[in-house]
């Protein structure tokens, strides 16, 4: 048999900041759109309904608006590159949709606020959880 060894290369973090709206509405910020924020322990959630643009804005956790951020994957051990809010209240009150995940190249405003601009397209993102079928592929194993 002639198998070949997969050899998982892991893809380097950007430097840029980026912010993704998952299906479902919760919010994710790259390193760099964190590390821009200064490392919240928590944000506010900003919308401009005229440029609908997002914001994301450190806060105090004690502030009543607050969203804690977490990372992602911390377990044992594991330093996160990826940090999660809650935003789903957030995406169904400004009509944000939500079906599809999608990322932005965010930029960094006064405040500093990472803002993402939604009259951009943005990119689909397809997480390795959700299986892709092309047209007219079957089941391996049935």
């Amino acid at each position: 048999m002639a198998f070949e060894t997969f050899k998982r290369q892991r893809v380097r973090p950007s430097d840029e900041p980026y912010v993704t709206i998952q299906r479902k509405g919760v919010i994710a910020l790259n390193s760099a759109a964190f590390e821009a924020l200064d490392r919240p322990e928590a944000v506010e959630l900003l919308y401009d309904r005229s440029e609908r643009l997002v914001g994301v804005r450190k806060v105090d956790p004690s502030v009543e608006h607050a969203y804690i951020v977490r990372g992602q994957g911390e377990s044992r051990g594991r330093v996160s590159t990826n940090w999660l809010i809650s935003g789903t209240a957030f995406a169904k009150y400004y009509g944000i949709t939500t079906e599809v995940a999608r990322r932005w190249k965010a930029r960094i405003d006064e405040g500093p606020t990472v803002v993402v601009d939604l009259k951009e397209a943005g990119t689909e993102v397809v997480g390795n959880r959700i299986p892709r079928r092309t047209e007219g592929a079957t089941d391996p194993v049935t």
